[in-house]
């Protein structure tokens, strides 16, 4: 009687389902200015921003442990210099948007070698503090409007598409390319020896640097790379707005807060946390929008429930309940059924 035959499995029967799914909603997004309207277009942007970002904040805090509260600091950045390259420089608009994210890995690079001296709460303050360094040095530069902000001059407008139409096309398919380059990249990354690095510092840091992870470096990686993709996003939300000003592009509580309910709410350190999370914060924006200061009291609460009640989030329910896994980043040992079958017969 011959051993049981094993094989190296790096799918699921839910992740296949979810790949069919997916490629069926990627066509029908690409199709979406043929048949959503503008109001629909803007929604599904808006959308697709909030997850870029909630990907790249689970990816730092999720697998990394750097709870950041300053990464508006990089939207910000992104839209100034998507602004500053199309205005001063005569750079296109769209060309511009992957040059702010190659700016803003280069400006995360020293900045990490500042905030990652501190730990804890000190990293997260140290960080929120950094943002509003450069909302304070972004109201002093008076050529891109100071304090006040500035618009895009029409001619640069134009230079995306003449038409008000075509603007819309080309900013929105922009927005989703950029969205799915992030999900991809982030999945990718998960399955490569820095994800199983990544995976080692999410589940014991301790564990992950006796094991031979550098776990400083990982970590300094990961901060560029959310740093890249901030900033790239940041040029395109402002490149959507045809505006930008200090307190805009440095929100803490549009590029941050909101960020952060979404990362908790779906799971932190799971890829799936930050697309049911943002379901749900759109789902919530919908339907308590007219209720004023009431609807950001309700999201607080519900944040608080489901960290309660929910730690691990509303996607990590269902995978402890269920055991789906629509993004298996890891490898799993799976018995050949078929072989031990035969094996049984034989003997």
């Amino acid at each position: 009687m011959s051993a049981p035959s094993f094989h190296i499995a790096r799918s699921t029967p839910e992740s296949r389902f979810a790949l069919v799914i997916g490629l069926l909603a990627l066509v029908a997004l690409v199709a979406g200015p043929y048949w959503i309207d503008r109001n629909g277009m803007r929604i599904v942007g808006e959308f697709l921003i909030y997850l870029s970002l909630a990907s790249m904040w689970n990816l730092l805090a999720g697998y990394a442990g750097l709870v950041s509260v300053g990464q508006q600091a990089y939207v910000g950045l992104g839209g100034y210099f998507l602004f500053a390259w199309a205005i001063l420089f005569g750079l296109p608009p769209l060309l511009a948007i992957p040059f702010a994210g190659v700016a803003g890995a280069i400006v995360a690079l020293p900045v990490s070698l500042l905030v990652f001296r501190l730990k804890g709460a000190y990293f997260a303050i140290g960080t929120w503090v950094v943002a509003e360094v450069f909302l304070l040095l972004a109201a002093q530069i008076s050529v891109l409007g100071g304090g006040s902000g500035i618009s895009l001059p029409i001619s640069v407008v134009r230079a995306i598409a003449e038409s008000r139409d075509g603007r819309d096309m080309a900013v929105y398919w922009s927005t989703l390319g950029v969205a799915v380059a992030i999900l991809i990249g982030i999945y990718l990354l998960l399955r490569t020896r820095w994800g199983l690095a990544l995976q080692a510092i999410r589940d014991g840091e301790l564990a992950a640097e006796t094991s031979g992870v550098s776990v400083a470096t990982a970590k300094r990686l990961l901060y560029v790379v959310a740093g890249a993709g901030g900033a790239m996003i940041g040029a395109l939300i402002f490149l959507a707005k045809l505006r930008i000003s200090p307190s805009a592009a440095f929100s803490v509580n549009d590029w941050t807060a909101f960020v952060i309910f979404i990362t908790v709410i779906g799971g932190i350190g799971r890829i799936e946390g930050p697309i049911v999370g943002t379901f749900v914060y759109f789902l919530l924006r919908g339907l308590l929008a007219d209720l004023g200061p009431t609807y950001l009291i309700i999201l607080g609460a519900v944040a608080v429930g489901v960290m309660l009640f929910a730690p691990k989030g509303l996607w990590g329910l269902v995978a402890d309940r269920f055991g789906w896994q629509l993004f298996p980043v890891g490898r799993r040992l799976v018995l050949d059924t078929s072989a031990s079958a035969a094996t049984s017969k034989g003997a």
